[in-house]
């Protein structure tokens, strides 16, 4: 059985209220993962705690075998460059640069090389050369996406990836994102309101009275 790529043990944070606690998880290879609840649950901030962003008040998390509150600064920052990818709701892209500059400089980062097919799956290729301010909302958020994917993560991390599309640009953003997590035996952890985009991962928890709880099993 293949090691997992993530592994979050007893973790536990609070602002000005408690959020959650003895929240455990592990995701491995080929694995999806979605976690619904209120706003205001902690989702997102379970999310960037997983991704090395927040440091948990209380826990562990373990990303390719390290520690990853233990290491230094430069340490977590190169196993996140080169082994994660976050896709937000809001886009986040260089504004005055093309949608392929910006797949181009995470690429460049990574130093990964673009494969151009990830452009036409995501309906893209005809945009892809346009400054991002001329692109739509749901054409941002997939060039984003691009972003994401280009790098070649090993654990991708998703904030309602799908929050601002419509209906049939989630399906597709998802269905690229699951291909993606099966071809190259990533692993992916997405937080959601959306049921319907939830039940397409293989497991669902949901994270309520400061726990995380499984909500139902899609596995087949």
């Amino acid at each position: 059985m293949s090691s997992p790529y993530l592994v979050a043990t007893q973790l536990a944070h609070a602002f000005d209220y408690p959020l959650y606690r003895e929240v455990s998880l592990a995701i491995g290879p080929s694995e999806s993962v979605a976690v619904m609840g209120r706003s205001g649950s902690g989702k997102s901030t379970l999310l960037h705690t997983l991704a090395g962003l927040i440091e948990p008040l209380e826990g562990k998390v373990e990303l390719m075998g390290r520690d990853l509150y233990r290491i230094s600064e430069s340490e977590k920052e190169i196993l996140r460059r080169n082994q994660t990818g976050i896709v937000f709701q809001q886009h986040y892209l260089f504004k005055g640069m093309t949608g392929r500059e910006n797949v181009e400089i995470a690429a460049m980062l990574a130093r990964q090389e673009i494969e151009e097919t990830l452009f036409e799956s995501l309906e893209i290729d005809t945009v892809i050369d346009q400054k991002v301010s001329e692109l739509s909302g749901g054409q941002q958020q997939r060039v984003s996406l691009a972003r994401v994917l280009s790098k070649k993560p090993r654990v991708i991390f998703a904030d309602e990836p799908t929050g601002n599309l419509d209906l049939e640009t989630s399906e597709l953003v998802m269905r690229v994102l699951l291909d993606y997590v099966n071809r190259h035996e990533a692993a992916l952890f997405m937080v959601t309101h959306d049921p319907l985009i939830a039940r397409k991962c293989n497991r669902i928890y949901l994270l309520e009275g400061e726990h995380l709880l499984p909500y139902e099993s899609t596995s087949s």
